[in-house]
């Protein structure tokens, strides 16, 4: 593909992105605007017009699955050649590189979750695991006080200082955190964040190793920049050193992760540590319609804060003419998910096709009592982006006990809508 050929279709302001191949870039993005379709025509038209070459080029990203959306789009474009990876992703890869070359030996074994290390910790500290709710909650402050960098006995002055309020009192939190990284230790594991950690730790004592990855890699992007979190942002800085071919992208009102450490600052205050760079704001949305986007610009617009309002973005609707939102408030969950269920109903009863209608929820918790209002309603559904109820390990092990339970006391067996409720019970 020719390097004009890339710019084609884009809009202006996403070809003013695709066009700044050098310096620090900060694109803040409204949802909707087309912000992957412009970081990826920016990377394809910097690689094709010579200013960097494919290998030289790290598209940081949060999902496998958006890394995935990533390298797809740019195969397209013409630069196979770039790595889109996710922090963890890149990090694992550049640990397991060098690993056998500084240190040797076989690396830690990286740990997908951190609860069966707290509730071994918990065990040793005389604390109750049969509580799965509090060991997810202190796994969980665990995860935000390494991604802050606070050690154990830094945690509980740590946790007043940011107001948290874990679910269980902070001395045990921090009694936990202690002995949870101790097995750590002992058994050689790694969590996420100890990945993270060791990286930069690596690179930082190893000058050879460091030359060599910014050798390496000399064009960043990062994607959702304003759900970086500390850690990722001291492995950011390291893999950039005094470098400033950067470009950052996200939207200081998108931000989700901020129970977990992360923050919008560096995304507010990207021209404080860049004092040269360039602002390009995309507002013009294609995924919603007028109504929508007119609903959205008023919440944001009640934004707090200087910074917040300095960095608003007013969106620009790109669709035709929809409905008028409409809101609804309920007593509690079970009225909602009810009545949710009901109107689904009530739209394939007047002839909606079931794979027009889309529930939208906020967190994977919430899905069951969904799930169990469809049911009752007789609603067929999908789950995207996450398991089905009896589909998710620990409910399936629930089901097979309860099961051969009912079975054992000479009852009827259960069936799949009536365990909903008891498997809940059971699980938490």
């Amino acid at each position: 593909m020719q390097a004009e050929a890339v710019l084609a279709g884009l809009d202006p302001e996403q070809r003013a992105v695709a066009e700044a191949t050098r310096g620090p870039v900060c694109v803040l993005a409204g949802a909707g605007t087309g912000k992957t379709r412009a970081i990826t025509h920016r990377i394809a038209y910097a690689t094709l017009t010579g200013v960097v070459a494919p290998q030289r080029v790290l598209a940081v990203t949060f999902t496998t699955r958006a890394a995935g959306e990533l390298r797809s789009r740019l195969r397209a474009l013409g630069a196979p050649g770039v790595q889109a990876r996710t922090f963890h992703a890149a990090a694992l890869r550049q640990l397991t590189y060098f690993w056998p070359k500084v240190v040797g030996g076989d690396p830690p074994k990286i740990i997908e979750s951190k609860l069966g290390l707290v509730r071994d910790a918990a065990r040793e500290c005389g604390i109750n695991q049969t509580d799965i709710a509090k060991l997810r909650d202190m796994a969980s402050e665990i995860e935000w006080a390494k991604v802050t960098q606070h050690r154990p006995e830094d945690y509980m002055d740590a946790a007043a200082r940011f107001g948290r309020k874990p679910s269980t009192d902070v001395v045990e939190v921090a009694r936990v955190y202690a002995e949870y990284d101790r097995l750590r230790r002992e058994r050689n594991l790694l969590d996420f964040e100890g990945m993270l950690e060791l990286t930069v730790a690596v690179l930082h004592d190893e000058p050879q190793v460091l030359r060599q990855v910014r050798e390496q890699y000399r064009h960043f992007v990062v994607d959702e920049f304003q759900d970086v979190n500390p850690l990722q942002k001291m492995l950011l800085d390291t893999w950039l050193g005094d470098r400033d071919d950067l470009c950052v992208v996200g939207d200081p009102n998108q931000t989700i992760y901020s129970f977990t450490g992360a923050t919008s600052s560096y995304l507010l205050d990207f021209t404080k540590q860049h004092k040269d760079a360039r602002i390009v704001r995309l507002v013009r949305d294609y995924r919603s319609t007028p109504q929508v986007v007119k609903l959205a610009n008023d919440v944001i617009g009640r934004a707090r804060g200087d910074a917040a309002k300095r960095h608003k973005l007013e969106l620009v609707a790109q669709r035709e003419d929809g409905p008028d939102p409409v809101f609804s408030e309920y007593g509690d969950d079970a009225s909602e998910v009810a009545d949710v269920a009901r109107r689904c109903r009530k739209l394939m009863d007047e002839g909606v096709p079931a794979r027009e209608i889309a529930v939208l929820f906020r967190i994977n918790a919430q899905s069951a009592r969904i799930e169990e209002a469809l049911n009752d309603a007789g609603v067929p559904y999908v789950v995207r982006g996450a398991e089905r109820f009896f589909e998710r390990p620990e409910v399936r092990e629930a089901v097979v006990r309860l099961r051969g339970a009912a079975r054992a006391g000479g009852d009827a067996e259960l069936d799949g809508l009536g365990l909903i409720q008891t498997v809940r019970h059971v699980l938490t």
